[in-house]
């Protein structure tokens, strides 16, 4: 899955999960290793990382949908004015927000924490968890694409 605009963006793809043979573990069975590439103005970086469990790995696809489809409500600053994402998950290395969608285009923010930040900012103390984002200007045929693309490699990881 691709998200991009002129100024960058990211690509995201499972890639495994993090322990190939199943345990009985819920938790452990189903988390998998999500690869991914950022491109912003100032500089290029990936990261691989076993971040998402199945189940959120499928939510993130429904919540491109609903936005896509205009059900999202912009993101608001949180009470200590730092920006609060829509879609967050267990382990907080990725999350999600809608900053303005009107008519079916609008803008995304990913935010990135821990792992998936840059590479010379991951030991900055500075950096609170979701305040490193990256934003993206699209559509609504762009969202509807990833979201399509995303769910297509996820169908390699049912949940076990």
């Amino acid at each position: 899955m691709r998200l991009t605009d002129r100024e960058g963006g990211i690509g995201l793809r499972p890639l495994r999960y993090q322990f190939p043979a199943a345990c009985g573990d819920r938790w452990d069975d189903d988390w998998l290793v999500i690869g991914a590439e950022v491109t912003t103005p100032a500089a290029s970086w990936s990261f691989t990382e076993a971040c998402l469990l199945v189940d959120e790995a499928h939510e993130l696809s429904r919540w491109l949908r609903a936005v896509a489809d205009g059900r999202r409500p912009d993101a608001k600053a949180d009470a200590e004015d730092q920006l609060a994402p829509d879609l967050c998950f267990l382990e907080p290395v990725l999350a999600f927000s809608q900053v303005r969608w009107h008519d079916g285009t609008g803008v995304l923010r990913v935010h990135l924490s821990l792992e998936a930040m840059p590479p010379w900012r991951q030991d900055d103390e500075d950096v609170d968890l979701y305040q490193h984002v990256i934003e993206i200007e699209t559509d609504r045929a762009e969202l509807m694409r990833a979201a399509e693309d995303w769910d297509q490699h996820l169908a390699r990881f049912p949940r076990r």
